[in-house]
């Protein structure tokens, strides 16, 4: 991209790498939360529903200020994690986690929504012919619900791509450590005659949104048309 600067292509491609990992961190706990919210009845599901929708509606910096609170060096957590090479305070893991935790509650919602949506009698049909419930879920469950999985992530990647907030809060603006996209945007716009390079890098950011949403939508379409045809 000789059209971009070294610090913009850095910005993009780290945050192209935060996105990823922090949509992956996510999904697993993202599967465990949703089946735990549309299928499971306990003491305090209330509470642990607005736990994990609190990133939606909690203010980003205070996201930012609670991981830093946490996880830096000087923190009882964060100097156990330390103690195994896991450093997140001031680092691009930090900016992976805040993403993670920004997106969660959008990838939970979406595979909620698609659990919900599956018909418990096709479940209890594979039980009856001598599943364990750990192969129904894999070999039923999952497969139906895959287009919610599968728009859950892409939706969880955009939101990563575009987090700042709590990104910023936790782990600063460091070039080539920890600015990703809409940091890079930010510091370009407090820079007189770097406007042109906020452009580039927001049209990016614009490309990327519209295209993961457009791609969420598709993909949903055509898996669950496979499904259906199966």
């Amino acid at each position: 991209m000789d059209w971009l600067s070294p610090q913009e292509w850095d910005a993009v491609a780290l945050s192209l790498r935060v996105a990823l990992w922090a949509t992956l961190a996510s999904l697993p706990f993202a599967l465990i939360a949703a089946h735990l919210l549309a299928r499971c009845s306990f003491p305090g599901k209330q509470l642990f529903n607005g736990l994990v929708h609190l990133p939606l509606v909690l203010p980003p910096v205070v996201t930012g200020y609670l991981l830093l609170v946490t996880f830096n060096l000087e923190a009882p957590l964060g100097q156990a994690l330390s103690r195994v090479g896991i450093v997140f305070a001031f680092n691009w893991t930090g900016a992976a986690l805040a993403a993670a935790i920004m997106a969660f509650p959008l990838m939970v919602r979406a595979i909620r929504l698609s659990i919900e949506a599956v018909d418990p009698k096709l479940e209890q049909a594979a039980a009856t012919l001598g599943a364990s419930p750990f192969w129904v879920y894999v070999t039923v469950t999952i497969p139906l619900i895959l287009p919610g999985i599968l728009a859950g992530s892409i939706l969880a990647f955009a939101k990563a791509m575009g987090e700042f907030g709590a990104t910023i809060t936790f782990v600063s603006n460091i070039p080539g450590q920890t600015q990703t996209l809409p940091s890079a945007i930010y510091a370009f716009l407090q820079v007189p005659g770097s406007e042109k390079s906020a452009l580039r890098l927001v049209v990016i950011a614009v490309f990327i949104a519209m295209g993961a949403l457009l791609l969420s939508e598709v993909v949903s379409r055509r898996v669950a048309r496979r499904i259906g045809q199966t």
